[in-house]
């Protein structure tokens, strides 16, 4: 099955506008929320709406600084973007896992990416927007360099490089997987009052 090329402009104009969205749930449903709602565990061994957020700002933080990197450095040598953004066939296979719903494919999150706390301030959730905020500066900068020929070591499997594209749009799913689950966390949360 050959890799799907998609319009650069279309993709990037896809993770942004993904990104603001999320941007504008987690301002409106989640920075306002007090500690206490955060931490409250909607079911025995089910993530709280704080341990979501926090997941999230774990993964951002091991990938995100070397995608800036990695960002830099293309723009150093002068790479210019291409009309077309390629996904690659690993990538692409793992986006595409990703999209499933958790209620037909769950996912264990390993140890270094899961969270640490069971009582989080509410800084987790300003933490969460200021790493949404990075990534829509990183996918403006990705607009400028030609992202196919970008590579991303996976944060889980570390040998492994994926093409920017896929990175990104990995990183957008997996964020939409999780405030799904922070959504479904606090809806249980705030019907047991």
């Amino acid at each position: 099955m050959p890799a799907p090329v998609r319009a650069t402009d279309e993709f990037f104009d896809e993770l942004t506008t993904a990104l603001l969205l999320l941007r504008v749930k987690a301002q409106q449903r989640f920075r306002p929320l007090l500690a206490d709602v955060l931490n409250r565990r909607p079911g025995v061994g089910r993530w709280t709406v704080g341990q979501c957020l926090e997941h999230l700002n774990i993964v951002g933080g091991h990938v995100l600084p070397e995608i800036r990197k990695r960002l830099l450095k293309a723009q150093a040598s002068g790479s210019q973007p291409a009309p077309f953004v390629k996904s690659g066939f690993v990538g692409g296979r793992m986006v595409a896992a990703m999209r499933r719903p958790a209620s037909e494919k769950k996912y264990a999150s390993p140890a270094r990416y899961a969270p640490t706390g069971t009582r989080l301030p509410r800084t987790v959730a300003e933490v969460f927007s200021r790493q949404l905020d990075e990534m829509l500066n990183l996918v403006l900068l990705a607009r400028q360099v030609n992202a196919n020929t970008v590579r991303i070591p996976n944060p889980i499997i570390p040998l492994l490089y994926l093409r920017l594209t896929d990175q990104l749009e990995l990183l957008v799913v997996h964020i939409q997987r999780h405030m799904v689950q922070a959504e479904a966390a606090l809806a249980t949360v705030e019907a047991k009052g």
